[in-house]
């Protein structure tokens, strides 16, 4: 004879089992929710962002950084325009036609702007500073926007420094019998964000639309 099972009631055996597969389920179940979800947090991460129209430097260029002297004749520390988006542009007051087209196509930017340009500062650093002293720089930045823009110089070795810096180049060109000369020198415009670091580049082939337009992006919704 065998023995008789009651099969009206599940054996423990079976209780486990079925409560083991249960929890298999529900496991596998979690797993793929979770795959699913980093799936699309992969996706978003992933996907392209909105690409700069002037040209991206971040990562390239150091953080802005340097001591020089203001055209009011006073210290100007990089530390003083933080908070700010920082245009960074070298030149210098005797330039016949490349700075004066360079600022005033940063007006322009200004312009474009409108209230988000209270946020930017345009540093005019001069590549001459035997010529630039903080008067003439003063009357010269005032002359395009005494409000944004800001006049600074150094010595040749504070000049020369900075400008090596941020891979610059410049050079004082022969002088005219009458002891005027012209300086040779770079003349893409620095974009550097609220925190100071190195963001964007704009040459002259850049129009204030694009120049504007980034500006605003890297200035950002918090601003």
């Amino acid at each position: 004879m065998f023995p008789r099972f009651d099969t009206s009631r599940p054996s423990r055996f079976v209780s486990r089992a079925v409560a083991r597969l249960a929890r298999l389920r529900r496991a596998r179940l979690a797993a793929l929710l979770t795959l699913a979800a980093g799936s699309v947090l992969l996706g978003a991460c992933t996907r392209a962002a909105e690409p700069w129209q002037l040209t991206n430097v971040s990562g390239h260029l150091p953080d802005l950084m340097f001591a020089l002297t203001g055209d009011s004749g006073k210290p100007i520390t990089s530390a003083d325009l933080h908070g700010n988006t920082t245009l960074v542009y070298f030149g210098y007051t005797h330039c016949p036609d490349v700075c004066p087209e360079t600022m005033a196509r940063l007006m322009q930017v200004i312009a474009k702007l409108g209230p988000d340009a209270q946020h930017v500062r345009i540093l005019f650093i001069s590549v001459d500073p035997a010529r630039d002293t903080p008067q003439a720089l003063h009357a010269y930045v005032n002359a395009f926007d005494a409000q944004h823009a800001l006049g600074l110089t150094g010595t040749n070795a504070q000049i020369e420094s900075l400008a090596k810096r941020y891979r610059v180049a410049y050079q004082m060109e022969q002088r005219d019998p009458d002891g005027s000369y012209e300086v040779t020198h770079s003349s893409a415009v620095y974009v550097f964000d609220a925190q100071g670091h190195a963001r964007l580049l704009a040459t002259d082939k850049d129009s204030p639309d694009a120049i504007a337009h980034d500006v605003r992006r890297v200035i950002g919704p918090a601003a």
